[in-house]
């Protein structure tokens, strides 16, 4: 009981931070989600109701779907092409950044160079949505943008696996080489294969079911594309191949099928990407509400020692060689301009996959005081990892710039013109006031006394009679067909953004989808 309140709790609190992002546009919903997640920790009755931290969950529950979402968005072909691109950011460079971090921690902090060495692989891992969170409202060019997404969905297997070498030379002083590099292809290679093959035979028969005669095969294909990452993750490290690889290329599969079947089912298409969409935000949010926590458990922890100031002088350390070494790579190695190197060098941006290493790291093996070190620098060095390139990409990104006034403004026009239609049709009264009001409501013109007079009326009044009910439905399909027209007379004269036209098209669209629609008891 006391569990399942925790994670009601976490639910709970990640659509709250959704609500109060909104009162704070200027800032991500990323920050928000932190700041709700260290309040809950400073209050001791929330606090207690959060079971502690766990790795193996957190990693379960939360990244492995959260990476097959993020695989899923990402186009196969394009991964395809960037392959040697990838493969040396999330190989070469994070081995890299592991050797030269690790020896420069030791010989500037006086650390042992084995437990440097740990402290650098954990730093490895980038975290895609803290970089979302640190580019809010500006414009990150599409080149390294693309760069750190598909870095940030497979490193996170290349941290794991230097993880345990490092921590194996920690405990017992050396490194077997041959073992480490097979146990890595064999990780990623198996992974990437049993998530392919996995992913075909959910593919196979999610297509086989759409052109079989069901009617209500819908909802059962969008509980099975939900449940997958969470099957194939749990299924992968059970026989020790790479479960972040294998959920990524499901999930980059899963793209490929989307792209050819939108229109075979497009109930199911529409509903599973909202779906997905929503369980995504609530992901990203409890990534962030996580780290919030956990942030302010590890001040409050009575076990965990200030003694020594060595952990801010390491967390320094570990960002700056991290970030020096991405810059060099991406300069030198890959012969990108100077500015392409600074923007992808701070874009890696470290978040609750990081903590979650340490949180292993402490699992293989690791003393207290080697914890309290450890936990403390790679803190220091996620805070630094967000709180920098927050400062440094506004004033060298541009800004983002979208004028919401105009939208509006057709927005309203649109409206208008149809309920001026409707003023003109010979309708019962009640039926016209009925379809005016939903047209105002498109606009959110609707006050909430006017909202409530609305629902105590439909509350007591009979329902509309089957005639009546046509009449609505009549009403409000014109009433969409002469919005649809003024925003093509828009689109059509060419001098408006089309961005907007189109979102506004989508919203009649939708509008008149819900009006047609059979199932739909609200008509």
């Amino acid at each position: 009981m006391h569990e399942s309140s925790g994670w009601l709790l976490l639910i709970f609190a990640s659509i709250a931070a959704s609500i109060l992002a909104q009162f704070f546009p200027k800032i991500s919903e990323n920050y928000v989600s932190m700041a709700v997640g260290a309040i809950i920790a400073s209050i001791p009755f929330f606090n207690e109701m959060l079971p502690e931290f766990e790795p193996e969950v957190f990693m379960i529950t939360i990244i492995a779907p959260l990476l097959f979402f993020e695989g899923q968005a990402m186009n196969l072909n394009r991964v395809g092409h960037k392959l040697k691109t990838i493969l040396g950011i999330v190989v070469i460079l994070v081995v890299i950044s592991t050797v030269v971090t690790g020896f420069a921690l030791s010989y500037i902090t006086g650390i042992g160079l084995s437990l440097a060495l740990v402290m650098a692989a954990i730093s490895t891992p980038t975290d895609a949505t803290a970089t979302e969170s640190v580019s809010e409202g500006l414009q990150l060019p599409k080149s390294e943008k693309n760069m750190l997404k598909m870095e940030a969905l497979f490193n996170d297997a290349s941290g794991i696996i230097l993880l345990n070498a490092t921590v194996l030379f920690l405990l017992r002083g050396e490194i077997d080489y041959s073992s480490t590099i097979i146990n890595f292809l064999f990780a990623a290679i198996g992974g990437a294969l049993f998530g392919a093959i996995v992913a075909f035979i959910a593919i196979f028969f999610r297509q086989a079911l759409i052109r079989l005669p069901f009617d209500n095969a819908v909802n059962a294909q969008i509980m099975l594309a939900v449940a997958l990452p969470f099957i194939i993750y749990v299924l992968a490290e059970e026989i020790h191949v790479s479960g972040i690889i294998a959920v990524v290329c499901a999930g980059l599969l899963h793209n490929s099928e989307a792209q050819r079947s939108r229109f075979s089912d497009m109930q199911q298409f529409y509903l599973g990407n909202n779906i997905f969409s929503l369980v995504q935000e609530l992901l990203n949010n409890a990534v962030f509400l996580i780290l919030g926590l956990n942030f302010v458990r590890i001040v409050m922890d009575e076990d965990v020692t200030f003694s020594s100031w060595i952990w801010i002088t390491a967390g320094i350390v570990l960002y700056a060689l991290n970030l020096l070494v991405r810059y060099l790579y991406v300069l030198l190695i890959m012969k990108r301009s100077h500015r392409s190197a600074l923007i992808f060098s701070l874009g890696g941006v470290h978040g609750a996959v990081t903590l979650a290493l340490v949180f292993m790291a402490a699992s293989l093996g690791l003393s207290s005081n080697q914890f309290n070190l450890v936990i403390m620098s790679e803190s220091v060095m996620i805070i630094l990892s967000m709180l920098v390139p927050s400062i440094v990409f506004w004033f060298i990104l541009p800004k983002e710039e979208h004028d919401t006034g105009e939208k509006k403004k057709y927005r309203q026009e649109m409206v208008n013109r149809a309920i001026s239609e409707v003023k003109q049709m010979y309708l019962p009264e009640k039926v016209k006031q009925s379809v005016i009001y939903d047209l105002r409501d498109q606009n959110s013109e609707t006050s909430l006394r006017q909202f409530w007079q609305q629902w105590f009326y439909v509350s007591r009044r009979p329902a509309f009679s089957k005639v009546e009910r046509s009449l609505e439905q009549q009403a409000l399909l014109w009433s969409f067909y002469i919005e649809r027209e003024y925003l093509a007379e828009l689109l059509e004269a060419g001098e408006v953004d089309s961005t907007d036209l189109y979102d506004l098209y989508n919203e009649v669209a939708l509008a008149e989808a819900m009006v047609l629609d059979p199932k739909n008891s609200f008509h």
